[in-house]
């Protein structure tokens, strides 16, 4: 679509496409805005620098515009140090109202001059939202009143001066910015928000400046955006303007800016109040002044420069897309790391507690104190159907209580999950200082070992699951229909057997174990199916061996968090700003999508 369409009244055509033009850019103002790009990645900082610019061009300039294609050009007048750009301005309104001088930097506060009938546009915050408004005036001897002339303040730029001047034709508005290469990091960075909030560029260099390459990297990207621009040639010495202008006009061509306007202002002294002479400029006054009166003139400038803008904007938004999956891939790559950690401790954790590692030690001796050996078990070994009341005899003698096998089973399960989930910090704190976004995450914390907390955390949750074993025992016996026989055996003699049968769950054990550790483990299983069946002992082993298995896993999630919580979202979406970016592309090449 030509922006300029909608200039012309009853147009609701073109009404309705300006408005759809105005709602995609403020789709990807607001995907501006809340983009984020936490990690360090080798191109974080140049995408996080392309995101802010493309945000303030949209507000300063792009949004403005399409919201009001018939505002006055803005004409920003930039360049180079000591380039003469102040005393070019005072030429052109015929009076000085800028500071021009030896001392750098001279233009601190930006002064935009506009013709008075233009005001309205200015005065609001309509472009350049970020700067405040301070007015000021021609006074006699063409010095700015007031605030126009006062010394600024030291730091960053926050304030534009407005004076409005009759010697401005109509319709365009002249903007003196700061040096593009001033000492100054803020007048620098002033300069380059002024400039890409342009309808079209004054940019002013000398006969021995023109080469310099911080002016030729904003004319290249002024030819990027096929911005209107005006290159002027200030201090030409005599004699030598044809062979000057001859070197940059060919320099221009090659550079993608044939079209540029070329104005040469020869070397020239200045009058008691710093005054070019007025035919040093007449020609460039001209040109400003035809723009002025020429309205489709004017219109094609703000098509050019605006078309022009927004491809740019799509160029960048891709280049964004990018920077965002990087980041999605690389967040991804960090938080599997972790995860994979974590994984492999729950795979150990899961074997330790199946195949009969927990059967040893403590556990083991608690265990066979609690069942006992000799005619006991050679009489389960040979017929358990015939000892069950031999079984029930045995357990209401004084065998050790069965807490005694609980707690040596909390103990040595502990040490089992706190071992692994340790090992599993370790291991995700090594693979993140490997990776260069990884240690930014990590700074100078050491996240290795686990919480101070994690020991009580998992021995509250062994407490809960062998509770949830007991619980399944009293399920299962309260469906029988003698319900004395195994509550001879007691809930917590029935519960430390199911917790034994489930800790041999796989097997595993060797040699000598299996006549001790894997015998005494029989006795439970065979223990708990003379009483409820071979079917509901699987079942009951299955139940409480899932339910160990969850909470263990519910106990490394919470140790992973600590890695994950650094993980901060992206909060953007590639493929969306890639769609956005194509929009914006035929929305550049005057289709609106």
């Amino acid at each position: 679509m030509n922006p300029t369409e909608s200039r012309h009244p009853g147009s609701n055509h073109a009404a309705a496409e300006q408005e759809a033009a105005v709602e995609l850019l403020e789709r990807v103002r607001t995907e501006l805005a809340g983009l984020g790009l936490p990690l360090e990645l080798p191109t974080a900082q140049e995408a996080r620098t392309t995101a802010a610019n493309a945000l303030g061009q949209l507000d300063d300039y792009i949004l403005p515009r399409w919201r009001s294609l018939d505002a006055p050009l803005l004409a920003v007048v930039g360049g180079s140090t000591g380039a003469g750009k102040s005393t070019l301005v005072n030429a052109l309104v015929g009076h000085p109202v800028t500071r021009s001088g030896a001392i750098r930097p001279t233009t601190r506060q930006p002064i935009l001059l506009h013709h008075p009938q233009d005001a309205d546009w200015f005065t609001s915050t309509r472009v350049l939202p970020t700067l405040r408004r301070i007015q000021g005036e021609i006074v006699k001897g063409g010095t700015p009143a007031s605030k126009a002339g006062a010394a600024p303040e030291a730091g960053a730029i926050t304030s534009l001066v407005l004076v409005g001047d009759e010697a401005v034709p109509q319709g365009i508005a002249i903007l003196d910015a700061p040096d593009v290469d001033s000492i100054s990091d803020d007048n620098r960075q002033m300069a380059g928000q002024l400039l890409a909030a342009a309808d079209l560029w004054l940019f002013v260099t000398t006969a021995n400046r023109y080469a310099d390459a911080v002016p030729w990297k904003l004319l290249l990207d002024a030819a990027g955006r096929d911005i209107t621009v005006a290159v002027v040639l200030d201090r030409v010495p005599a004699g030598a303007e044809q062979e000057i202008a001859a070197d940059l006009h060919a320099m221009l061509i090659r550079e993608g800016l044939a079209g540029a306007q070329l104005f040469v202002v020869p070397e020239a002294t200045l009058n008691e109040l710093g005054m070019l002479p007025a035919d040093s400029v007449a020609p460039i006054h001209t040109w400003l002044a035809g723009i002025s009166e020429d309205a489709a003139g004017r219109a094609e400038i703000v098509r050019r420069t605006l078309n022009g803008t927004v491809r740019s904007l799509s160029d960048r938004l891709t280049s964004l897309a990018g920077a965002v999956q990087d980041q999605n891939d690389a967040g991804a790559q960090l938080g599997d790391d972790v995860r994979a950690a974590f994984a492999d401790a729950g795979t150990r954790i899961g074997q330790a507690t199946s195949d009969g590692t927990l059967l040893r030690g403590e556990v083991l001796s608690r265990w066979q104190d609690f069942v006992g050996t000799g005619e006991f078990f050679r009489a389960v070994e040979t017929n358990i159907g015939r000892v069950r009341d031999r079984i029930g005899a045995f357990f209401k003698g004084q065998p050790p209580p069965a807490v005694k096998v609980e707690t040596a089973i909390e103990t040595g399960l502990q040490a089992v999950i706190l071992d692994q989930a340790a090992r599993a910090a370790e291991d995700a704190d090594q693979r993140w200082r490997a990776d260069p976004a990884g240690r930014q995450l990590l700074g100078t914390d050491d996240l290795s070992g686990t919480t101070a907390d994690f020991p009580a955390e998992v021995a509250a949750e062994i407490r809960a699951w062998q509770g949830g074993v007991l619980a399944l025992i009293r399920s299962e016996g309260s469906s029988k229909r003698s319900q004395a026989r195994w509550l001879s055996f007691g809930v917590n003699g029935l519960g430390v057997a199911l917790m034994i049968v489930v800790f041999s769950f796989t097997g595993g054990l060797t040699g000598a174990e299996v006549g001790i550790a894997g015998g005494t483990a029989v006795v439970g299983q065979k223990l708990l199916e003379a009483i409820f069946g071979e079917d509901a002992v699987r079942r009951l082993a299955k139940h409480a061996k899932d339910d160990l298995d969850q909470r263990c896993a519910t106990l490394l999630e919470r140790q992973q968090q600590k890695f994950l919580d650094r993980l901060a979202p992206v909060q953007a979406d590639a493929q969306r700003l890639e769609g956005l970016a194509a929009q914006l592309a035929d929305l550049g090449k005057g289709t609106n999508a």
